[in-house]
C-alpha cells in the first residue's frame, strides 16, 4: 500500500505590485523634468523599460496634479511665477545687475544703424545705451525718461524729442494723457522697451497702470520692437498688462534665462540674444 499522496504544488510568487510601480516611476519622472527641464516620451520609455503609451498616460497624470506641463513630444517643468508688486525707486534700480545691463545695452546699441529714429523707455537699461550711440550720426532719439534725454543731449549729436506729461517721481519720466498724444503723432525705426516682469503666460506686465500705459503706447509707435530685460525679469508677474511677448521681434537678455524659456520664447516667432 503506497503512502498517502503529499501536496507537492509550491505557493505561487505574488504578482508585483503595479500600483506602486507605476507611482515610483511617475515620481521619478517628475524629478527627472525638474532637474533636466525638458524629457522627451521616446527617451523616458527607454529609460524605464515601458511602452511610449504608458510614458503618455504617466505625463497626462502628472499634468493634471500640477507636476509638470506637457509638451509636443514630451514634457517640461512647471514654472513658478513670482508676483512683482511695486516699482523699486529709480537709485535702487539703477544699481541692480548693472554689469548685465551694461553688456544688454550694448547689444542693443550695435542694432541702431545711422540716420534711424528710436523710442528709449524709462528703463534703467536703456541709458546705458547712451554711450554707445555718440559716433552715430543723424539719429532721433524719442524718450519720455528724463535721464536718458539729459544723457542723451550731453553725449551724443542725436536731435532728442522729450515727450511732455506729468513726470512720475518713482520712475522718472513723464506719464499721462499728453505723453500719449505726443506718441500717437510717431513712427519711429526701433523702440527699445524696458521690462518690470514678464513670463510665457502673461507677457510683458508692470505694476503701474500709468507706465503700462505708456509702454504700449511706444509699442504702437514703433516699427520694430526690442525687449530689454535680464534674465531675473523671467517667470515674474506684476499686476498690469501690457503686452503679449511677441508683441516685440527681439529679446535681449543674459546667461542667465533658462534653456527651456529660451526655446519657449523662440517658438513664438521671436528672436532672442542671450549676452
Amino acid at each position: 500500500m503506497g503512502s498517502p499522496s503529499k501536496n507537492t504544488a509550491k505557493a505561487s510568487t505574488p504578482p508585483p505590485d503595479t500600483t506602486l510601480m507605476t507611482a515610483q516611476r511617475r515620481g521619478q519622472i517628475t524629478a527627472l523634468v525638474r532637474e533636466e527641464g525638458a524629457v522627451r516620451v521616446t527617451e523616458l520609455a527607454k529609460r524605464f523599460g515601458v511602452s511610449e503609451v504608458t510614458i503618455r498616460t504617466d505625463l497626462d497624470h502628472l499634468e493634471r496634479e500640477g507636476k509638470l506641463v506637457r509638451d509636443r513630444g514630451g514634457a517640461l517643468p512647471v514654472v513658478m511665477t513670482r508676483t512683482v508688486t511695486a516699482l523699486p525707486d529709480l537709485d535702487h534700480r539703477m544699481g541692480l545687475h548693472i554689469e548685465v545691463k551694461r553688456r544688454i545695452a550694448a547689444a542693443a546699441a550695435k542694432r541702431i544703424h545711422a540716420g534711424q529714429s528710436l523710442i528709449l523707455d524709462a528703463g534703467t537699461t536703456a541709458i546705458e545705451m547712451i554711450p554707445h550711440l555718440a559716433q552715430l550720426e543723424g539719429l532721433t532719439i524719442v524718450t519720455n525718461a528724463l535721464n536718458v534725454a539729459l544723457a542723451a543731449t550731453a553725449h551724443t549729436a542725436a536731435n532728442v524729442i522729450l515727450l511732455g506729461g506729468t513726470v512720475g517721481r518713482d520712475s522718472g519720466s513723464t506719464l499721462g494723457s499728453r505723453t500719449e498724444e505726443m506718441l500717437k503723432e510717431l513712427l519711429v525705426d526701433h523702440l527699445f522697451l524696458g521690462v518690470q516682469a514678464m513670463d510665457l503666460q502673461h507677457g510683458v506686465t508692470d505694476t503701474n497702470l500709468d507706465i503700462a500705459q505708456i509702454k504700449r503706447a511706444m509699442i504702437r509707435s514703433a516699427r520694430r520692437v526690442t525687449l530689454l530685460g535680464d534674465s531675473s525679469k523671467w517667470s515674474t508677474s506684476g499686476m498690469v498688462r501690457v503686452a503679449p511677448l511677441n508683441a516685440a521681434q527681439l529679446l535681449i537678455t543674459d546667461h542667465g534665462l533658462p534653456t527651456t524659456a529660451r526655446r519657449e520664447i523662440e517658438s513664438l516667432g521671436m528672436e532672442v540674444e542671450v549676452v
